[in-house]
């Protein structure tokens, strides 16, 4: 792995691993070493730049560092070239996600952020028990396939058929349709109906604080209370009114309290 950086202020660093003849985009936020790092995950069709300023507001808040990456397929990263499967979100929480914390922040205490798809993977990591895992916080994770998920993706193939996500292509350029497709075509296919990971949630020992919107169009309170219940750890279920799938956008005040008193007990 080669690590390349763009000059960007003292404070935050964004740059580009090289892994497997691919490359990936990361960006690192400052602060105390003595604290975790947060590594933040983004949604199904988000990216670095799709966070916006929350993660620099929450590693402000608790004195934290960030890490950012964006997923192959998303944002400045390559391409994804094989097709998704069953198991797309298991390579990225068990292959893609402990290489870049080898690479980017070797031997470093680290807590998890994860939205939505990320989220999910989070979870997944988290089940791997890895030993520098202090907690994880997620954002309308999904650990099943239910009616609302589908619903809210038909909804977005609508909006997006009909010019209303053309905002996406400013995150993924040249990526954005094929994301887009890989994205909507797999979890509406028949074949990812069975995608289930409550098996793997008894893995789970380190503390979660789990948030979901009550509004949101893609889930039921269904995916917090199989998590809360599923995990042999100890999990938080935060569920906001007048919030829909991005708490952090939505209610962003409140949620950078609870995480932050959350990455305080764990820190």
């Amino acid at each position: 792995m080669r690590k390349r950086s763009m000059g960007t202020p003292e404070h935050a660093v964004s740059a580009f691993l090289h892994w497997k003849q691919r490359t990936i985009h990361y960006h690192r936020i400052a602060g105390d070493a003595g604290r975790p790092c947060l590594v933040f995950l983004h949604e199904g069709l988000g990216c670095v730049a799709a966070w916006r300023a929350f993660p620099e507001v929450l590693c402000r808040r608790t004195g934290c560092r960030g890490l950012l990456f964006d997923r192959l397929g998303h944002g400045r990263s390559d391409p994804l070239t094989t097709p998704r499967d069953l198991h797309y979100l298991h390579w990225h929480a068990r292959v893609e996600l402990p290489a870049l914390i080898t690479a980017l922040i070797p031997g470093t205490p680290h807590i998890l952020v994860g939205h939505s798809d990320g989220g999910s993977i989070a979870l997944i990591y988290a089940a791997l028990q890895p030993k520098r895992l202090r907690g994880g916080i997620t954002e309308a994770a999904h650990v099943f396939v239910e009616p609302e998920t589908l619903a809210g993706i038909e909804a977005a193939v609508d909006a997006y058929r009909a010019g209303r996500l053309a905002g996406l292509t400013k995150y993924h350029a040249e990526k954005t349709d094929a994301l887009f497709h890989a994205w909507a075509d797999t979890w509406r296919s028949q074949w990812f109906r069975p995608w289930d990971i409550t098996d793997l949630l008894p893995a789970i020992e380190r503390p979660l604080l789990v948030i979901q919107g009550k509004q949101d169009a893609y889930a039921s309170g269904a995916q917090v209370d199989a998590i809360v219940a599923g995990v042999s750890g100890s999990a938080t279920p935060l569920l906001l009114d007048g919030c829909g799938h991005a708490p952090h956008r939505d209610r962003r005040a409140a949620v950078v309290k609870e995480m932050s008193d959350f990455i305080a007990a764990l820190s």
